[in-house]
């Protein structure tokens, strides 16, 4: 499987938000393609501290993630790679793609001196859970969120 990562581009956009909202967890809160995610996108790649990757299988995107370090002063001052928005085709999940992302989102990491990597998960998402574990991710704390 001719698998390649790179960082998206404005090109890949909509095809991203697609992937994203491709299930019923991440549907309703991800909407339709247009300007907030146009916004989104322009914020992520400005940032030098944020990546957002593709896998792509023969020239067409068929997975996404994005990655972002966080300095720290915390844990002797240890960097931390957060991996948000995993997703792969839903008719190619299953083929060790999910796993070749993950590993490329770890590889990130370790280049940019980071020593610990998080990630958060619907807690619907027992499939996700599952694979993560099976990448061993330990599930450490309980997460808490609070719309602004």
């Amino acid at each position: 499987m001719d698998l390649n990562f790179r960082e998206a581009k404005r090109d890949d956009l909509e095809r991203i938000v697609e992937l994203i909202a491709n299930d019923a967890v991440a549907a309703r809160r991800t909407g339709s393609y247009g300007e907030p995610h146009i916004r989104g996108f322009e914020a992520v790649a400005a940032s030098p501290d944020n990546e957002l990757i593709v896998a792509e299988l023969d020239g067409a995107v068929i997975g996404v993630m994005q990655l972002t370090f966080i300095p720290g002063i915390s844990r002797n001052g240890a960097s931390r790679l957060l991996v948000e928005a995993v997703r792969v085709e839903s008719e190619l999940r299953g083929q060790g793609i999910g796993r070749r992302l993950m590993e490329h989102a770890h590889e990130r990491g370790r280049a940019r001196g980071c020593t610990l990597a998080e990630l958060t998960s619907d807690k619907r998402r027992t499939d996700a859970h599952r694979f993560y574990r099976s990448l061993g991710y330990e599930q450490s704390h309980e997460g808490f969120k609070l719309p602004l």
